[in-house]
């Protein structure tokens, strides 16, 4: 007793160098009775400390020895293990990297030795040596034990790494495959009747059905169904239907001895609200006719597993075309994309950065890449029509479709990542694809990937690398190759061939794949540096114009600014270096015409897409006009004056369109704008605002140049319309009103006749054809309009006000603001007209009913002839009209005694009339949001097409390019009409009650 605690420091010591994290627990196990001679025997030590946990090793060795059958038993497993490498290798291995088969193990005491045999012939074995495995299995019960024993067999070469990561998961396919026939045959001896009716075939999809399962993991299948011979149609699906329940229960059910897997029916046509059978008649109409881009993809893994084998070939033989036809669908790349994208939107927040599977730069982005790059050239090279991934990588490297080096890069980060994800699932045989946070875990794991100097930190480590290799390669995959295609700097290298870059292109939206080659040659080929950073840029660049309605436009404006700017030395140092100043241009370039036009006017605003998105934001008018007068006093005359102002509005009106086309579409850093309504006030604030400042600066210059530096009268200009309600569009005229106050000891006909001068002069030097958009400023809401005098005096305003003033005359003022000129005569109209405006009376019933009639008309005789009116944002039910006149009405008659109504805005006024109790929240909610989305398509339309319009667009393509800044995807234009009646329909029911029918 003397010596034990001598031997006890010594054996602790002894665990700590095999690296035992709690040797004194383990010490203590080694202590009791049958653990003495592994204790002694240096040669089990060492073999438990190879393992990948040692302590979980050693207990179960421990549950194993005590389950055998009596010390005769003990004894030859003990010697066996000393004696026989192989065997101690595999056992412990598995001992110590799978806590699940431990307990399998103890419960099943005999099952070690199914791990005894190593010759050649068994390491490697396919569906009939597994089906020889589970032959003996006459119940669910006894095929859960046989399975896990094959699943042993495949875990010990794999954790002893006789198999590699592809072979264990082909492996682990073929033992799936053996399951799903016993099972089936299980079923069919359950019931004889439903046999001899059908033929039934399982199809399987997915990882199974590409020969790269998981250890734990849903086996999809899908189920196709025949009448046997002589047999009813109907009568056999309902046998087949049964049949294949059983199936899916005999392995998915949990039993004293777990279950084996979940069979996943989910991938069928209709998914879970589809037959679980169908013929293949069946199956071919709907994919003929419904099936989704995302249906093809998964077909691409479809594999006959069990069942009857020729009915399987056949579903697959008559499939086949169509897969392969799925890439000439329209918006084909972007429904993959999206299905991509979906899935990472889907992932818990918490979850996200330990996804192996699902999170960004994960094994989907692998294989995802490698699929939608097989359905493009999968159509004119067979060779790329593998179920397996990383076979059809290799098949992609070979023909040139993928750059080798990227190909060898994303084969071993697939390999990595596939092998965490099957040592984090063998641990306890759970479905899962998150990373532990467990240290004991990560050491676990770390170790069983042969990481044995800090594993914990070494695995992180090389997790990262690889997950940043993937997330890089998965950029550029599509992209680069066509780069390499036309830059022809690598002799030896495989690439694309022509064929394949065109074939390539068209899959990923472009029109004119031949025009794309030309642009992408002449930005990417040579040896400059630009060039070199062209090839750095656009593979990335080439991903969002992919995003984009026009591709084509994109790639080709971003041609047209490069070839401006690509001997200025920031130019490209600001897309590379600046964050979101490159997606940001792309996004731009490619929204439509408008942005693009007013960009490649004066290609060196591009700058303003940097500076972290601060360029973006519109500038205030008081910085406005200070610029402009600034230009002003610097030009020579009124002509170089305004052109100057002209050229600062071009420029404001580039920023105000980027950021609404980067808020309305978003980046990878920062989302699109939640708030609909806040783009809609940044738009009509900064067009006003701009439009303001620049008829102060022609206004000054046009004084300065003909009368020096005082016009002989007072001169004011004053906002109408949207204009003065601060909600201008991007092609909007300025309705406006010029009013002039001769000054002291000025003749009027003289103060007359220098505002008409003036004003006559601005509207001309505003007009002047020229590189920047033309400003028309339109005055015909003055008094008796087109026939009325364009300028009158504070005084004549007043005159005709108090006797002629009609009900429209007083509606129109509501907008009325001074933009421009003398201040404190823009004040004094405003005090002149506001008892017009917001009469003390209110309005009475005449009133009403003229504005009602007044609208009518309005409607009747100014919407288009042939114009659908419930998709005109203006003048149709529920559009803009719509929702101004309802809330002028609100204006004229209660503004008088609620300030908040006193506005020129719409939603300021609406939202005052709901604090007033006007009108209730729902429907003053239902009013803004129909107003701000009619105004959005107003923007959107003059963004996509260069020119205002009312109605959404006819072209597709331009459709689709409204549908992308309003926030619907590829393919959902018809979502974003149906949509745009709702709102307008709700919007119109509360129009008809408080417009036409309330008090």
């Amino acid at each position: 007793m003397t010596s034990a605690p001598g031997r006890r420091s010594s054996t602790f010591t002894r665990l700590l160098r095999h690296g035992f994290t709690d040797p004194s627990a383990a010490e203590q196990l080694l202590d009791s009775d049958g653990l003495t001679l592994v204790r002694n025997d240096p040669v089990l030590l060492d073999a438990l400390g190879a393992t990948a946990d040692p302590d979980l090793a050693l207990r179960g060795l421990a549950r194993l020895l005590e389950a055998q059958d009596g010390a005769t038993a003990r004894q030859e497993l003990l010697d066996t293990l000393i004696a026989a490498k192989p065997l101690r290798d595999r056992l412990l291995g598995v001992l110590g990297a799978s806590e699940a088969l431990a307990e399998h193990l103890a419960r099943h005491p005999s099952d070690w030795q199914a791990l005894v045999t190593y010759e050649p012939r068994d390491l490697h074995p396919g569906v009939e040596e597994f089906e020889r495995g589970l032959a003996d299995a006459t119940d669910p019960v006894s095929l859960r034990v046989a399975y896990r024993r094959c699943l042993l067999s495949i875990a010990a070469r794999d954790v002893c790494g006789t198999i590699e990561v592809a072979q264990t998961a082909a492996e682990l396919a073929d033992l799936a495959t053996a399951t799903l026939r016993a099972a089936l045959a299980l079923a069919a001896a359950a019931a004889p009747e439903d046999a001899a009716l059908c033929r039934l075939a399982v199809i399987a999809m997915g990882k199974c059905g590409g020969h790269e399962l998981n250890y734990v993991s849903d086996v999809d299948v899908i189920f196709v169904g025949e009448a046997a011979d002589g047999a009813d149609e109907d009568k056999a699906l309902r046998a087949a239907t049964r049949l294949a329940s059983h199936l899916m229960r005999i392995c998915s059910e949990t039993t004293v001895e777990g279950s084996i897997w979940p069979v996943d029916a989910n991938l069928r046509p209709e998914g879970r609200n589809g037959p679980l059978v169908r013929t293949l008649a069946s199956h071919l109409a709907y994919y003929q006719r419904w099936a989704k881009t995302w249906e093809f993809q998964a077909l691409l893994k479809a594999r006959p597993v069990a069942g009857d084998r020729a009915l399987g070939e056949e579903y697959v033989t008559a499939l086949q075309p169509l897969v392969w036809q799925a890439a000439e669908r329209e918006n084909f790349v972007a429904d993959v994309q999206k299905m991509r994208r979906r899935v990472v939107e889907n992932i818990p927040a918490a979850e996200i950065d330990r996804q192996l599977k699902l999170g960004p730069g994960g094994l989907r982005d692998v294989e995802f890449a490698v699929q939608l790059l097989q359905l493009v050239h999968g159509r004119s090279d067979a060779s790329l029509r593998s179920g397996t991934t990383l076979d059809a990588l290799k098949a992609l490297a070979a023909g040139g479709y993928v750059g080798r080096a990227d190909a060898a890069q994303l084969d071993d980060a697939y390999r990595f990542l596939r092998s965490m994800e099957h040592r984090i699932q063998l641990h306890r045989l759970r479905r899962t694809h998150l990373v532990p946070e467990d240290e004991t875990d990560l050491r676990r794991l770390g170790r069983s990937l042969d990481l044995r100097t800090d594993p914990v930190a070494t695995l992180t480590r090389e997790w990262k690398r690889h997950a940043s290799v993937v997330r890089r390669l998965h950029e550029k995959l599509f992209y680069r190759p066509l780069l390499d295609a036309v830059a022809a700097l690598a002799p030896g290298e495989a690439r694309l061939s022509a064929a394949a870059a065109r074939e390539r292109l068209i899959a990923l939206g472009y029109a004119d794949p031949a025009a794309a080659l030309r642009h992408l040659e002449a930005l990417a080929s040579g040896v400059t540096r630009k060039a070199a950073i062209q090839r750095t840029l656009l593979p990335v660049l080439l991903g969002w114009f992919a995003d984009s309605a026009d591709p084509d436009a994109g790639l080709l404006t971003f041609r047209k600014v490069s070839d401006a700017l690509g001997k200025t030395p920031w130019y490209l140092r600001l897309l590379r270096d600046e964050g979101a100043a490159a997606e940001n241009l792309a996004r731009v370039l490619s929204a439509g015409r408008l942005a693009p036009d007013l960009l490649m006017r004066a290609p060196e605003a591009v700058a303003l897409l940097g500076d972290g998105g601060g360029g973006l934001r519109p500038r205030s008018r008081a910085h406005l006009e200070q610029e402009i007068l600034a230009a002003v006093r610097r030009a020579d005359n009124a002509v170089q004056a305004v052109t100057a102002a002209r050229g600062v509005r071009r420029r404001e009106l580039f920023r105000t369109s980027a950021a609404d086309i980067v808020g309305s579409y978003g980046t990878e850093s920062q989302p699109a704008e939640a708030d609909q309504g806040a783009l809609v006030d940044l738009v009509g604030g900064a067009v006003s605002d701009l439009t303001a400042a620049t008829l102060s600066g022609t206004l000054r210059a046009v004084v300065r140049e003909g009368w020096g530096d005082t016009l002989p009268t007072r001169f004011a200009i004053i906002g109408m319309g949207r204009f003065g309600g601060h909600e201008l569009g991007y092609g909007s005229d300025a309705d406006v009103l010029f009013v002039h106050e001769p000054r002291d000891g000025v003749d009027e006909r003289e103060a007359a006749e220098a505002a008409n001068k003036v004003v006559a002069e601005m509207r001309r030097l505003l007009q002047v054809p020229s590189a920047d958009p033309p400003l028309i400023v339109d005055a015909d809401l003055r008094p008796e309009g087109k026939s009325g005098p364009l300028v009158r005096t504070l005084t004549s305003y007043e005159a005709y006000y108090r006797r002629w003033s009609l009900v429209w005359e007083r509606h129109a003022l509501l907008r009325a603001e001074h933009v421009a000129g003398d201040e404190e005569l823009g004040r004094r109209f405003t005090e002149l007209i506001d008892p017009l405006r917001y009469p003390a009376a209110g309005l009475d019933e005449e009133a009403v009913r003229e504005i009602r009639r007044l609208k009518a008309r309005m409607e009747s005789e100014r919407l288009p002839r042939g114009a659908d009116p419930k998709l005109h944002t203006k003048l149709g039910p529920g559009g803009l009209s719509d929702v101004e006149w309802t809330v002028q009405l609100l204006q004229l008659r209660h503004g008088a005694r609620e300030p908040g109504l006193r506005t020129t805005r719409t939603r300021q006024a609406l939202a005052a009339a709901r604090a007033a109790g006007l009108i209730s929240e729902e429907d003053a909610s239902t009013l803004d949001e129909a107003w701000v989305l009619a105004t959005r398509v107003r923007n959107a339309v003059m963004l996509v097409r260069g020119r205002a319009g009312d109605t959404f667009p006819t072209v597709p393509r331009e459709l689709s390019a409204v549908g992308r800044y309003l926030g619907y995807g590829p393919g959902h234009a018809g979502d974003m009409l149906d949509a745009y009646r709702r709102t307008a329909r709700r919007a119109r029911s509360v129009v008809e009650e408080l417009f036409y029918g309330g008090s």
